[in-house]
């Protein structure tokens, strides 16, 4: 059942304005080859909307409209990376994910949506010098101090890492302190989005990255 539920149209209206076909036409591809390509499971298929669709869709309120590149590292199925492209079609949108038949199954997606995506596959850490993007996202890829070691070099000076998290923000935060520091990453801060138009508010952490020449007394330090 991957019908848009009538209760969550305005959201997905709101969030899609008139690409809400190309959402639905992205539910229904996960919907179709998700389980068997092992992209989700069988029993995400019944909540795709709002567990994943419009959850990864509110990611997109906390990307300031100034914004024009954007990488989602650990793409997967496409959640955020897919969506985000989708909900915002003026961001240039990169998907960096290492798995073969998952940079496969997102070429397929964007050849079938004609999002203009960028596929790579790849570590995040293999670009780091490489590539640079004002906003990095990631979604259930790994505990924040993990996680910022692999996205942090990815954002440019002054620009945003988003990483969808759960309850256990607050604590992720506390214990990748020291890893935020030292990399440059400053005013971590954590914010809902979707409070009143969903059941779970999808929860983010932002942490932006001081510009370089600031972080060359931490490298000192």
């Amino acid at each position: 059942m991957t019908t848009l539920p009538a209760s969550l149209r305005p959201l997905a209206e709101r969030l899609f304005g008139d690409r809400l076909d190309l959402a639905e036409r992205f539910a229904a591809l996960l919907a179709e080859q998700g389980p068997e390509r092992g992209l989700i499971g069988p029993r995400e298929v019944e909540r795709l909307w709002e567990r994943h669709l419009l959850n990864c869709a509110l990611m997109a309120d906390a990307i300031d409209p100034s914004v024009r590149t954007l990488a989602d590292v650990g793409s997967g199925a496409g959640l955020p990376g897919v969506v985000i492209a989708i909900a915002r079609p003026e961001l240039q949108v990169t998907l960096i994910e290492t798995m073969q038949r998952r940079t496969t199954w997102l070429e397929e997606v964007d050849a079938e949506l004609g999002l203009g995506l960028e596929v790579v596959r790849a570590r995040a850490e293999e670009l780091h010098g490489e590539r640079e993007f004002e906003v990095v996202t990631a979604r259930a890829v790994a505990a924040l101090d993990k996680l910022a070691r692999w996205t942090l070099p990815l954002v440019q000076e002054e620009g945003l890492l988003l990483a969808m998290k759960g309850s256990s923000a607050a604590d992720e935060i506390e214990k990748a302190q020291k890893v935020l520091t030292k990399l440059g990453g400053i005013d971590p801060a954590i914010t809902r989005y979707g409070m009143g138009e969903v059941e779970v508010p999808t929860t983010v952490v932002q942490v932006r990255r001081r510009p370089k020449a600031s972080r060359k007394g931490d490298a000192r330090g």
